[in-house]
Protein backbone atom coordinates (compact mmCIF):
# COMPACT_ATOMS: atom_id res chain seq x y z
CA UNK A 1 0.00 0.00 0.00
CA UNK A 2 3.22 2.11 0.80
CA UNK A 3 4.48 1.55 -2.46
CA UNK A 4 1.26 3.05 -4.07
CA UNK A 5 1.59 6.32 -2.24
CA UNK A 6 5.15 7.05 -3.26
CA UNK A 7 4.82 6.29 -6.93
CA UNK A 8 1.15 8.37 -6.73
CA UNK A 9 3.71 11.79 -5.03
CA UNK A 10 6.25 10.78 -7.60
CA UNK A 11 4.18 10.62 -10.66
CA UNK A 12 2.47 14.24 -9.44
CA UNK A 13 6.24 15.60 -9.00
CA UNK A 14 6.91 14.44 -12.53
CA UNK A 15 3.58 15.66 -13.67
CA UNK A 16 4.51 19.30 -12.46
CA UNK A 17 8.42 19.27 -13.63
CA UNK A 18 6.82 17.71 -17.26
CA UNK A 19 4.09 21.01 -16.83
CA UNK A 20 6.69 23.85 -16.36
CA UNK A 21 9.10 22.05 -19.23
CA UNK A 22 6.10 22.52 -21.74
CA UNK A 23 5.40 26.35 -19.89
CA UNK A 24 8.78 27.04 -19.39
CA UNK A 25 9.40 30.93 -20.58
CA UNK A 26 13.13 30.29 -21.20
CA UNK A 27 15.27 27.82 -22.16
CA UNK A 28 16.58 27.56 -18.70
CA UNK A 29 13.86 26.75 -17.04
CA UNK A 30 13.01 23.91 -19.92
CA UNK A 31 16.66 22.70 -18.50
CA UNK A 32 16.37 22.47 -15.29
CA UNK A 33 12.86 20.81 -15.69
CA UNK A 34 14.23 18.05 -17.88
CA UNK A 35 17.27 17.71 -15.07
CA UNK A 36 14.54 17.43 -12.53
CA UNK A 37 12.57 15.02 -14.61
CA UNK A 38 15.40 12.82 -14.73
CA UNK A 39 16.44 13.05 -11.53
CA UNK A 40 12.93 11.93 -9.96
CA UNK A 41 12.95 9.34 -12.84
CA UNK A 42 15.94 7.60 -11.53
CA UNK A 43 14.58 7.55 -7.33
CA UNK A 44 11.22 5.96 -8.92
CA UNK A 45 13.21 3.47 -10.79
CA UNK A 46 15.47 3.15 -7.35
CA UNK A 47 12.04 2.86 -5.63
CA UNK A 48 10.69 -0.17 -8.01
CA UNK A 49 13.51 -2.09 -7.42
CA UNK A 50 13.52 -2.02 -4.09
CA UNK A 51 10.04 -2.42 -3.59
CA UNK A 52 9.90 -5.04 -6.23
CA UNK A 53 13.41 -6.93 -5.14
CA UNK A 54 14.23 -6.84 -8.39
CA UNK A 55 17.87 -5.18 -8.00
CA UNK A 56 18.40 -4.71 -11.43
CA UNK A 57 16.58 -1.41 -11.28
CA UNK A 58 18.93 0.06 -9.34
CA UNK A 59 21.40 -0.99 -11.87
CA UNK A 60 19.78 0.64 -15.00
CA UNK A 61 18.72 3.81 -12.83
CA UNK A 62 22.80 4.28 -12.23
CA UNK A 63 23.28 4.10 -15.72
CA UNK A 64 20.06 6.37 -16.52
CA UNK A 65 21.27 9.30 -14.00
CA UNK A 66 25.06 8.83 -15.27
CA UNK A 67 23.74 9.84 -18.90
CA UNK A 68 21.39 12.36 -18.10
CA UNK A 69 23.97 14.03 -16.20
CA UNK A 70 26.11 14.25 -19.41
CA UNK A 71 22.96 15.07 -21.42
CA UNK A 72 22.35 18.25 -18.70
CA UNK A 73 25.98 18.85 -19.23
CA UNK A 74 25.47 19.44 -22.79
CA UNK A 75 22.45 21.50 -22.51
CA UNK A 76 23.94 23.62 -20.50
CA UNK A 77 26.85 23.70 -22.69
CA UNK A 78 24.70 24.42 -25.75
CA UNK A 79 22.80 27.33 -24.00
CA UNK A 80 25.67 29.26 -22.84
CA UNK A 81 28.03 28.82 -25.91
CA UNK A 82 26.57 27.22 -28.14
CA UNK A 83 28.22 24.00 -29.88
Amino acid sequence: MMELLFIALIGTGMLFCLLRMIKGPTAADRAVALDTVTTVTTGLLVLLGFFSGRYIYLDVALVYGVLMFIGSVAIARFLEKGI
